[in-house]
């Protein structure tokens, strides 16, 4: 049964490259993802905690390095490319989970908040997908892991142009999935509930928020970062060859409830 699962799962010899990897839900994928086996590269704006994010890893035995960068610059998504392979070889799953989450009332949204949104929510998804992507095609393998929203499938909490990025790396899994299945490459949409992570921090300061989003999902709670260890695991390794161009909720019953 181990040798079984274990050639379901595996990801020895893998190198992932994950965006947002210093915390919340893409620390916890990026340690799955590791501890299954690939090599993993982490990206974050900070550096201090990427270096604890990487002393995480290293300590549960995962081969780790960072790179700091701002991914709402273009610039620095090409350097990101650029020294991603540098450190374990080329990039064979791509996890695109660093966001920001700018809400407020959308008459109050300004073309700075809409750009900044843009560029590292859909923008920078879409670049390390067109550098990254047809060299996985080329190889006949590779993984793309795209982090949605209930955004993408829905809107509340003054959705905004946050909504419209979501929505939007929806119809990127999907493209990436049809220039790229053919080839061994699969890409998909994962889309989580509310989740208690730094990213949703105003949401959850708002009085009353967090218990009204928990009664929303059908398992009575919030997600959590752990949550997402599993499917991440999943998507990254060949039991998922057959799955690709789909949005996947992680959401508790979030979405149909």
């Amino acid at each position: 049964m181990s040798s079984y699962i274990e050639g379901l799962f595996s990801l020895h010899a893998r190198t992932a490259l994950v965006t947002g990897g210093s915390s919340g839900i893409g620390q916890v994928m990026a340690e799955a993802i590791g501890r299954a086996g690939a090599s993993v590269v982490i990206v974050a704006r900070r550096e201090a905690e990427l270096a604890a994010a990487v002393r995480t890893l290293e300590g549960r035995g995962v081969r780790a390095a960072a790179i700091s960068a701002d991914l709402g610059d273009r610039a620095a998504v090409a350097r990101v490319c650029a020294e991603a392979p540098e450190f374990f070889g080329d990039i064979d799953i791509l996890v695109n989970d660093a966001a920001n989450n700018i809400r407020r009332p959308m008459g109050d949204l300004t073309t700075d908040d809409y750009d900044q949104t843009i560029a590292v929510n859909l923008t920078a998804p879409y670049l390390l997908g067109q550098h990254f992507g047809p060299r996985m095609a080329a190889r006949g393998w590779g993984r793309i892991i795209n982090i949605g929203s209930q955004q993408s499938i829905s809107a509340f909490g003054d959705s905004g142009v946050y909504g419209v990025s979501k929505a939007a790396v929806c119809g990127l899994s999907r493209s990436q999935a049809e220039a790229w299945s053919a080839n061994g490459v699969t890409s998909n949409t994962i889309t989580p509930g509310f989740i208690l992570t730094p990213l949703t921090a105003p949401a959850q300061a708002v009085p009353g928020r967090v218990e009204e989003l928990a009664a929303r999902s059908m398992t009575g709670r919030n997600g959590l970062p752990s949550d997402f260890a599993g499917i991440a695991a999943f998507l990254a390794s060949d039991a998922s060859a057959y799955i690709t161009g789909q949005a996947i909720c992680v959401d508790g019953g979030f979405s149909v409830h």
